[in-house]
């Protein structure tokens, strides 16, 4: 797994209809983009060091969403 800062780590839910948990890379401890990441969650603000499991993925977001303010909850 390999990140940047801004961009996006989505967590998919322990529950099957349950929404993913989304959160902006802020720092990037590991080399070349590998874990941990420092993430600021969307759903409740909180930073947290994260070591991301297989239930994690990456969303690298175009400049155009940036730009729009969207965030594609």
């Amino acid at each position: 797994m390999q990140a940047h800062v801004g961009d996006f780590l989505i967590i998919a839910s322990n529950h099957l209809e349950g929404p993913a948990r989304v959160g902006l890379i802020q720092e990037v401890h590991g080399e070349g983009g590998a874990p941990p990441y420092q993430v600021r969650w969307e759903d409740d603000e909180r930073t947290t060091l994260v070591f991301p499991g297989p239930d994690a993925h990456i969303e690298h977001r175009g400049d155009s969403a940036a730009a729009s303010g969207a965030h594609g909850h």
